[in-house]
């Protein structure tokens, strides 16, 4: 396999333009799926450069390819993952607040119990949450993402709402309910 000597001497490779695009049409999309995998923002931004190294890497073999952004959903996705497993990353920092994530929606008050609350679910569920209802994602897009069964991503799914249910309490159980209910669906 030839190297490229064009990365590092300011020459560039000729898929920097397109990945560039790609860099800038994407970025805050990953930016915000990473947060919401994490709960953090600095281990978000850690996670979204991780990913885009990987994606930048690759490139090359994935020009031309169809469905990149669910590609890039995927290497995000393993990539937090696979950070999990490591056990200094099991460490949890000191709480803070996190800056405002969204301007509509929810009040910032219930978003961040929520946010708590999603952070409490283990990695492999709150993956499946995220894809699901933060990336609107159908259950088979979602297991494509993960590399798992249609029946994994239910259970997951089912165990996650559990947990978000017991986390946040009654008052938060219609709204769990519903994502229940739309669970039980194929999409």
């Amino acid at each position: 396999m030839a190297r490229d000597h064009t990365r590092g001497t300011g020459q560039g490779s000729p898929y920097d333009g397109e990945f560039a695009r790609f860099f800038d049409a994407r970025v805050h999309q990953l930016r915000s799926t990473a947060y919401l995998l994490c709960g953090d923002w600095h281990q978000a931004e850690d996670l979204t450069q991780a990913t885009l190294l990987k994606l930048y890497l690759a490139w090359p073999r994935l020009t031309g390819r169809d469905r990149l952004d669910a590609y890039a959903r995927q290497v995000l996705t393993r990539t937090f993952l696979a950070e999990r497993r490591r056990p200094w990353r099991r460490e949890k920092p000191a709480e803070e607040l996190p800056d405002d994530v969204s301007v509509d929606g929810p009040a910032p008050e219930e978003r961040m119990v929520v946010l708590r609350a999603l952070a409490a679910v283990p990695p492999k569920q709150r993956a499946v949450l995220v894809l699901r209802f933060w990336q609107d994602l159908g259950v088979e897009e979602t297991a494509a993402a993960l590399s798992c069964s249609v029946g994994n991503v239910k259970s997951q799914t089912a165990r996650g709402l559990a947990t978000l249910r017991a986390r946040l309490g009654p008052s938060y159980g219609s709204e769990v309910n519903a994502w229940q209910t739309s669970t039980s669906g194929t999409s």
